[in-house]
């Protein structure tokens, strides 16, 4: 089935003769036992709930995956994901990742004995060196946030493989509609629901996809241990935004590749970073791997002042946090998403007081670039 198709039927619940089009929210805490010893299927929601599974079915399928699971937000899944290690074990990261990830593996991670390396996986020949007896799992980001790195895929599965490591992989930014990591090697896919799936910035979730049976096994004993299972209205607004998945995507790159090409012509603007970009350096990577480009841009002026004045000014495209959603958001890094991370280690990323990151949105484009001329005039 085309992955446009399967964005809109994918979520259809046929165990039920309603006849409903929209899979029904089962607002249910427990579930009644037909008997001593039977059970429906459901016994309690914190295990599973036939609306969330659902959803969950629907994002296997999108990442041909063998099961996904559905979280309270994209860091509670990063954190049950966590679980699969123990003290002693060692994590090769990308060096170039979201603040919260990063806080997560620095603060709670390390503290609970788990090591970390972080390495520029967008070359894969430096994760070889970073290997050592202790290393358990390779985890990506791919396009990365915010420098819009990105790694081959296919090239460090192959080393994953060969020394029998996971691989991880933050496909948050491309979704399932332009990429699917599992298909290039990946174990687990982690996704922030919150953006691109749901689409509409009213909702938090996050997801883990697992590619063998094995795996989802050890996730699913965690996630019902741990319990920070997605609630059925959540899964329910999940699932209508993914509805519209493909055609989001589309629209919001074309508005994404047109911005672009506009900022690197701007006089103010230094330098961006858009794996749409023939200049990226990592274009033909993302040709190789990926059906598409996404509509995540960062870029950097050409003072503190500037930046700050853009911010101030920007009417149409709005100052807040996240990214993903109909409407176009703009991020101040350092004091926002990586504002955790140690300034001289954040600045030596290039993550600095000139850096933005432009999730781009559903308006009309003339009105985007209008809004930013006039806050960067």
């Amino acid at each position: 089935m085309n992955i446009n198709t399967l964005c809109i039927h994918g979520s259809e619940d046929k165990s039920h003769c309603t006849g409903s089009v929209s899979v029904p929210i089962y607002q249910t805490a427990t579930y009644v036992h037909p008997a001593v010893g039977q059970s429906t299927g459901y016994d309690y929601s914190r295990v599973q709930n036939p609306t969330r599974e659902q959803l969950e079915i629907t994002l296997a399928k999108l990442e041909n995956g063998v099961d996904a699971m559905a979280f309270s937000s994209g860091m509670a899944a990063v954190t049950a994901m966590m679980e699969l290690f123990k003290i002693g074990d060692h994590i090769i990261a990308s060096d170039d990742l979201y603040g919260g990830t990063h806080r997560l593996f620095c603060s709670i991670s390390e503290k609970n004995g788990i090591s970390f390396d972080f390495v520029n996986t967008s070359e894969a020949s430096k994760i070889a060196e970073h290997i050592r007896p202790e290393t358990k799992a390779i985890f990506i980001e791919t396009p990365t946030n915010p420098l819009m790195k990105v790694s081959d895929i296919a090239a460090i599965s192959a080393i994953a493989k060969q020394h029998g490591l996971f691989l991880i992989v933050d496909n948050t930014f491309l979704t399932p509609y332009f990429q699917n990591p599992i298909d290039l090697g990946a174990d687990i896919v982690v996704h922030s629901g919150t953006k691109y799936l749901a689409g509409h910035n009213d909702t938090l979730a996050g997801f883990l996809v697992t590619r063998t049976a094995e795996i989802s096994e050890k996730l699913r004993y965690i996630y019902k241990t741990t319990g920070a299972c997605l609630a059925p209205f959540d899964s329910w607004l999940v699932m209508r935004g993914i509805k519209t998945l493909a055609v989001r995507m589309e629209k919001q790159q074309e508005n994404a590749i047109r911005l672009a090409n506009w900022l690197c012509q701007h006089p103010k603007v230094r330098s961006v970073y858009y794996v749409g970009l023939p200049t990226h350096p990592d274009f033909e990577v993302s040709l190789k791997q990926s059906r598409g480009f996404g509509a995540m841009i960062s870029f950097k002026v050409d003072s503190e002042q500037t930046a700050i004045q853009l911010l101030q000014r920007v009417k149409l495209v709005l100052y807040a946090e996240s990214l993903g959603g109909v409407e176009s958001l703009i991020t101040y890094p350092m004091l926002q998403t990586h504002a955790d991370i140690p300034k001289e280690e954040r600045e030596a990323k290039g993550i600095d007081e000139t850096l933005l990151r432009l999730s781009v949105g559903l308006e009309h484009i003339d009105d985007i670039i209008a809004d930013l001329e006039q806050a960067l005039a």
